[in-house]
């Protein structure tokens, strides 16, 4: 009697595929451009941005919680809120609260870290395919949003040491070939190389983003930010549209 229930909670995770990757990074340049056409553009600053973010996030997540499949469009929208959110998180703890890049990246990586080892000690697993109730669909979510901050920060850190966008982009995605590499040729916890797929996949698609709206002289292409998340809008909902959503185990 139980395993339909287990399996029903379960489809609420997608199947991490290529398409899954694909989109995320989408959802990630998405929530670079979004978060800076609010906090800068429009003006209304990193704690506002944090908060115009953080509202709809909350009843997103709650309503993943409480549904009861996997619903595409619902837990797509569920990241690109954190991608959102987490890029004026990270541009608050790094510039408003003056604690820089390395300080701001350092801080959410102990924040990942400690929410990751808190899951385990309550659940066992941090594996997604053990989130099957909503006590480990919480730690989930927290762990995404920490861990999307956490990219932004460190996206914004490698591009200022000297690599700039288009140099942190490539070693970022450098960094994520080694991961999948890890993951079809070695014994390396799948678990564990998701996570760090996960992260990495943040900063790869904010230094994308910085590549589109910084100027030129910058080494970007001077796209306005309405424009860009405008474009990338239409390109996820394209993207969640053709890229086949499947749940079921991992």
């Amino acid at each position: 009697m139980d395993q339909p229930t287990v399996q029903k909670v379960l489809s609420k995770v997608p199947e991490v595929t290529l398409g899954f990757w694909i989109i995320k990074i989408i959802a990630t340049t998405l929530g670079e451009v979004g978060g800076n056409a609010v906090t800068m553009t429009l003006g209304f600053g990193y704690l506002i941005g944090t908060v115009i973010f953080f509202v709809p996030l909350i009843v997103t997540v709650t309503a993943q919680i409480r549904a009861n499949r996997f619903r595409p469009f619902l837990y797509w929208t569920v990241i690109t809120l954190t991608t959102l959110a987490g890029t004026t998180l990270a541009d608050f703890f790094d510039r408003s609260l003056g604690i820089g890049y390395p300080g701001g990246s350092l801080s959410l990586f102990a924040l990942v870290m400690l929410t990751l080892g808190l899951w385990h000690r309550s659940i066992g697993s941090v594996d997604i395919a053990e989130v099957t109730s909503p006590k480990a669909e919480c730690f989930y979510w927290t762990t995404i949003m920490f861990s999307q901050t956490l990219g932004t920060a460190l996206g914004d850190w490698m591009a200022d040491t000297g690599l700039g966008y288009n140099g942190s982009a490539l070693v970022l995605s450098a960094a994520l070939a080694l991961v999948a590499g890890g993951y079809f040729f070695t014994r390396i916890s799948h678990t564990l190389l998701f996570w760090a797929a996960f992260i990495l996949t943040r900063p790869l698609g904010a230094t994308i983003a910085n590549s589109l709206d910084k100027p030129v002289a910058q080494g970007g292409l001077a796209v306005s930010d309405v424009s860009a998340s405008a474009a990338l809008a239409v390109c996820m909902v394209i993207a969640l549209l053709i890229i086949p959503q499947r749940s079921g185990t991992h």
